[in-house]
């Protein structure tokens, strides 16, 4: 099985985690929450959601959040946005890296941005421009790329066409999400097979939820395809409030816990992974989706055999 050294984990519950959540997170906890994944060794960590706040009440606060963490150094700190506004608010905040959105499908797209794709790439330009000009790296994420909840599967041909349009505007790091946890292993390893040998230049990033169960074994179809780059969740929090059935993501520490065990690389503390995600918990203030908060570690399982207890089961 040909799989990478070393993964690289994006933390999304300060954004994907919290914005679909009732109990709206005080700024300081955001804070502190941030500056403990920051201190668990995350490198890349999406701080929020620079949107209308009538649309996303839970990230009104985004600006506040991005002004108050301490920005560790070497560690990317990104909001997630999809117009020229969200963009002029990251660079007041000094942010240096910018995520702009869209959906793989119009269905999608008119739902999230009440906008058409093209309307909303055509807004990219002028993003791209002010992001330029202050020096700032961007990204961009594919919404429900391996199924829409409206339209059903998404043709590959029609993300090939979106990753040549976001490329003619420099963007090279590419995010495709499973937005409401639609893909399955097999779809996965062809896509992306196909996409990496395709776009050999872009940075490939999969946003995978767990809605059905299967985003570990979809994360581990892509390692076997050649992406090396995850987004995750602390506890499994998350889901689009635009897209029907879209629940938690993969968590943060269910798949460090998995990676860790296969000898793979992610500069995480798994332990510090775990506490955050108990902490997240108890800010919803429910229950999560999170196996390491109920089952624990392989590695923390009693090994000695209990005494009286001598014949085979």
């Amino acid at each position: 099985m040909q799989l990478p050294k070393k993964v690289t984990i994006c933390e999304v519950g300060p954004r994907d985690g919290f914005q679909q959540e009732k109990t709206i997170i005080p700024t300081a906890a955001k804070v502190d929450i941030i500056n403990r994944v920051a201190a668990s060794g995350v490198q890349v960590i999406e701080i929020g959601s620079f949107v209308h706040p009538k649309a996303v009440p839970q990230m009104a606060d985004s600006d506040e959040v991005a002004r108050r963490i301490e920005k560790m150094p070497g560690v990317q700190y990104r909001p997630f946005l999809t117009n020229l506004k969200g963009v002029e608010r990251a660079l007041a905040c000094g942010l240096d890296r910018i995520k702009l959105s869209h959906a793989a499908s119009e269905s999608h797209n008119l739902s999230n941005f009440n906008q058409t794709i093209e309307q909303t790439v055509k807004g990219f330009e002028a993003c791209v421009e002010l992001a330029v000009k202050h020096n700032a790296v961007l990204s961009a994420a594919l919404t429900v790329s391996f199924g829409c909840p409206f339209e059903g599967k998404v043709p590959l041909e029609n993300i090939k066409a979106h990753v040549r349009r976001l490329n003619e505007y420099g963007i090279y790091e590419i995010s495709l999400a499973d937005t409401t946890g639609m893909a399955n292993p097999n779809q996965v390893y062809g896509m992306m097979s196909d996409l990496v040998q395709t776009f050999p230049e872009v940075k490939w990033i999969l946003h995978m939820h767990d809605t059905r169960g299967m985003a570990l074994a979809n994360i581990l179809a892509a390692m076997q395809a050649g992406v090396s780059w995850f987004d995750a969740s602390f506890s499994g929090l998350g889901g689009c409030p635009y897209a029907p059935g879209a629940s938690g993501n993969v968590a943060t520490e269910d798949l460090v816990h998995m990676l860790h065990e296969m000898g793979i690389e992610t500069g995480i503390d798994l332990d510090q992974a775990i506490e955050t995600a108990r902490l997240a918990r108890a800010l919803v203030g429910h229950e999560t989706d999170s196996r390491m908060l109920k089952a624990g570690k392989v590695s923390d399982l009693v090994l000695e055999k209990p005494k009286g207890q001598n014949k085979i089961s």
